[in-house]
């Protein structure tokens, strides 16, 4: 399509482009804290693109990271890894190819940093990619845990070992058993809101909580939950593996305490 421009975003320019649809410093929580993180992890090889269209709006993003600084719970540490690709926040830019003109800036990079292939994790629904625009460019699964999220690579040296979930992800409820935690991750700007709403009522409830700041991979490995970036268990059980409302929160909350 013409007048589209991909943009490679660091923390003194985000501001003008936004992630996430936050695009105000000043006023969203969530931006400035994402600009901390990236400060941390741009050094590290963190890599987040834009799609900048012809009218000055963002429609479309791809954030990547080497595998060894994923913050999802997977052995990957070879490959490039994508946290995030999102296109379209307008119907019209949706369907025009533009997610794999991302995807082949990710490809890109891979390819020049030596790297066996890229990886990603997927799910069908909200906060993360579907499985299909990956398949359509030439990646496949490779591995699967509860309740349906799916790790998918493309490789460029066939002979490489694939990528993994950590084999534990059940077992490391079992540390959670009592009240309720909180996992969440400056990565996605989502895991500001509604948390500290969400901790109210769980003191209002008479509900021991605790939220975890996750504030290095090897923390966002850890956890329960294959989103990495975000988590709530309660009671040795997640009810909740992406950020949520406070008022599914609430919800939840009716039918099971």
């Amino acid at each position: 399509m013409q007048g589209i421009e991909i943009v490679a975003l660091n923390p003194d320019n985000i501001g003008s482009y936004g992630v996430c649809g936050y695009k105000d410093v000043k006023k969203h929580a969530e931006l400035q804290r994402k600009i901390q993180w990236m400060q941390t992890f741009q050094p590290k090889g963190l890599t987040i693109k834009v799609l900048n269209v012809a009218d000055g709006s963002t429609q479309g993003m791809i954030e990547y990271i080497p595998g060894k600084y994923a913050h999802r719970p997977v052995s990957a540490e070879d490959y490039m890894f994508i946290h995030c690709l999102f296109v379209g926040f307008r119907k019209e830019y949706k369907g025009k190819g533009l997610a794999t003109m991302l995807l082949n800036e990710c490809m890109q990079d891979a390819r020049e940093q030596g790297m066996p292939g890229v990886a990603v994790v997927t799910r069908k629904g909200s906060f993360m990619a579907d499985n299909p625009i990956f398949l359509k460019n030439g990646f496949h699964v490779v591995d699967q845990t509860i309740p349906d999220f799916e790790l998918s690579v493309l490789k460029f040296k066939a002979d490489e070992p694939d990528p993994a979930f950590k084999s534990d992800l059940e077992n490391r409820l079992e540390a959670y058993s009592d009240g309720l935690t909180i996992f969440r991750s400056a990565q996605c700007p989502y895991s500001v809101k509604n948390v500290d709403a969400i901790l109210e009522s769980a003191e209002k409830m008479h509900i021991p909580a605790r939220l975890i700041e996750i504030e290095d991979a090897h923390t966002a490995q850890q956890v329960p939950s294959p989103f990495g970036s975000f988590c709530i268990v309660y009671e040795g059980k997640i009810v909740a593996y992406h950020p949520i409302s406070h008022t599914r929160f609430m919800n939840i909350m009716q039918k099971i305490h």
